[in-house]
């Protein structure tokens, strides 16, 4: 774990927003703190320039002087479409830290125009309109919702590199809301908690046991409610995705103390 930069040793933070107010060069040092040497290492970034072999930096931040949100974008190399890992923070009003979106592509696999209508309108992950031949297809090829690309598996690096950041801010825990089924399941892996949504996640697991409601569902009516899906974590959340619970998922929020693995399960013995 990089330890922080020399030169705010003696700078005491304990926000995003502290972090948005320093000088731009600080600014980056700190952040920079956020991307897991492994996500480097996999994609011959070089850990201390984060920059390309001219000298281009491939690491972008969104973090304007008086603001409490970062956003983070890491690209494998200059001027590609889509970041490898794409991160974004914020503060929230009752002082906690809160994740509000993470991604770590594998750039090198094969891209599903999954996030755009035909017409490239975006889909917003499924909220505005669903490019449903796009989804079949990154279904079939075991992606889950909301991915373009297959992941490169360092969800579990990157957790610890989290905690270590919000300790380093003086907090002693980590905020997320998962945007999809699959994704609170994957928390739950790495040691989250819910804050809300766990009786909601335990009603989710028990209607998808046979017999239960919304396995009835699984009725073949659409290819992501096909009979089996309630066996694998994708499975489950492709048919949320496509509406099975007859409502949004949402309502779910999620936190990790530093340090502490919740050992909450609510999908035991799973199949991803």
């Amino acid at each position: 774990m990089q330890q922080l930069p020399p030169l705010l040793l003696d700078t005491e933070l304990f926000s995003i927003n502290q972090i948005n107010n320093l000088p731009d060069e600080q600014r980056r040092q700190v952040y920079c703190r956020l991307v897991p040497r492994q996500v480097l290492q996999r994609l011959g970034i070089d850990p201390e320039t984060l920059a390309d072999g001219e000298g281009r930096s491939l690491l972008e931040l969104k973090c304007s002087l008086g603001t409490s949100s970062v956003e983070l974008s890491l690209y494998h190399v200059w001027g590609a479409a889509d970041p490898a890992m794409y991160l974004q923070m914020a503060d929230t009003p009752n002082n906690q830290i809160e994740v509000l979106l993470f991604i770590i592509n594998d750039p090198y696999s094969e891209r599903f125009g999954t996030d755009r209508l035909p017409d490239g309108t975006p889909t917003y992950f499924g909220t505005l309109g669903r490019n449903i031949e796009e989804e079949v297809r990154a279904m079939k090829a075991g992606l889950a919702p909301g991915q373009v690309h297959s992941g490169l598996g360092l969800t579990r690096r990157l957790i610890p590199t989290l905690e270590h950041f919000v300790a380093d801010l003086n907090h002693n825990a980590v905020y997320i809301q998962p945007l999809a089924y699959h994704n609170a399941i994957l928390f739950e892996r790495v040691g989250f908690s819910y804050m809300l949504g766990l009786g909601r996640m335990e009603w989710i697991g028990k209607e998808f046991a046979p017999g239960g409601l919304l396995f009835k569902r699984l009725d073949g009516s659409t290819p992501f409610r096909r009979p089996g899906a309630d066996t694998s974590v994708r499975g489950r959340s492709w048919a949320i995705h496509d509406g099975i619970l007859g409502e949004p998922y949402t309502g779910v929020k999620m936190y990790k103390r530093v340090g502490v693995h919740a050992g909450v399960v609510t999908f035991p013995n799973a199949v991803w």
